[in-house]
This record gives C-alpha cells, structure tokens and sequence, in this order.
C-alpha cells in the first residue's frame, strides 16, 4: 500500500517524537529500531525510508531537541524569564521525574561521548546555543565573565538534575535539587 507525503510525512515525525522520548529514557543504546518504530505504531522495515541508520536518528533528534529556538521560555513558561525562573523549573521535581520530556544533556550526556561525530557535533552546537541564551541573562562586567558564569551555571544545573535522578533516596533527591537551586538562582 503506498502511503502519501503527508502521512510519510507524519510517520517520520512520529518517529522522531518517540524516539526522543525513548532515548532520553533509555539512552541511546538502551532502545532498538525495533522498539522504536513499535512505539510509533509502525513497522520495523518503514525505518529506513526515513534514516539511514539508527545514529543518523539521534544525531537529528540530538540537533533538533538542543537547537530548538525558545528553550528558556518553554522551560519557564514566559517570554522573560529571570535566572530562578531557570533554575527552578529546570531543578524541579517535575523535569527530574519526566526524563523523556526532559533535558537531553542530563539525559544523555555521559551517553553521547560514545556516540558518532554527527551526535557529538550537535550536542556542542546545542550546547553552545544553550550557554549563549542562559549568558545573556546572567550579569556581569564583561561577555566572557557573563559565558564563564553561563557555562558553570549550565554544568552545575545539568549535574545537578543528573545525580538527584540518580540516587535511589528520595530525600537526598530533593536536597540535591534545592541545594543546586540555592546555589545556582542567585543571579
């Protein structure tokens, strides 16, 4: 049965939607095509008329999650947010406990240093990307006193999120994110 653009279209995007989800839950080696494309509703051989190869999906799905314009106000809920805006929604209980939905770099960032070039090459892209927006709302003297503080602010909010999903006490969970809020929402 042939399918139209539109619905190739659909099912490519359904594709992706699941796949992102599955990898920031599972990683990237923890899902198959197989279970991919089943989620999705599809069939195993329709995959490859859509990628070639499973690391050509997650490098576009790396590249389409981390280069989405509007981030911040996703993640915030408002056009202006503040820096405690970012931190505490980022450092919530809520993104900790929705790692499918959630941020790809605490997700998958110990996972992408074995991944290929083209995965590697739009997590630093986005990663870049990210930094920028986070810098041009922090103060400082200078732009690359504002970029140092952004990158440290990224990396202690990234970890953050990373060990308080990885501890198995739920108190040591939220004392990790309330004491990275603390630290990090002081702009």
């Amino acid at each position: 049965m042939r399918v139209t653009r539109e619905q190739a279209a659909a099912n490519r995007e359904k594709i992706l939607e699941v796949a992102g989800t599955l990898f920031r839950e599972r990683g990237f080696d923890g899902i198959g095509v197989a279970d991919i494309m089943k989620r999705a509703g599809l069939t195993h051989g329709g995959f490859y008329g859509h990628f070639s190869s499973k690391d050509d999906l997650a490098a576009e799905i790396t590249e389409r999650v981390l280069t989405r314009e509007g981030w911040l106000e996703r993640l915030t809920g408002t056009a202006n947010p503040s820096v405690g805006d970012v931190v505490r929604n980022y450092l919530s209980p809520r993104h900790r406990d929705d790692a499918g939905h959630g941020c790809l770099f605490a997700a998958l960032g110990s996972d992408v240093v074995r991944q290929p070039r083209s995965v590697r090459r739009a997590f630093t892209e986005g990663l870049r990307l990210r930094v920028d927006a986070l810098r041009r709302l922090l103060p400082g003297r200078s732009a690359a006193a504002r970029r140092q503080r952004a990158l440290a602010t990224m990396a202690g909010l990234v970890g953050a999120l990373m060990l308080s999903r990885a501890v198995d006490d739920p108190k040591l969970s939220d004392d990790i994110l309330e004491a990275a809020a603390a630290t990090f929402g002081r702009a």
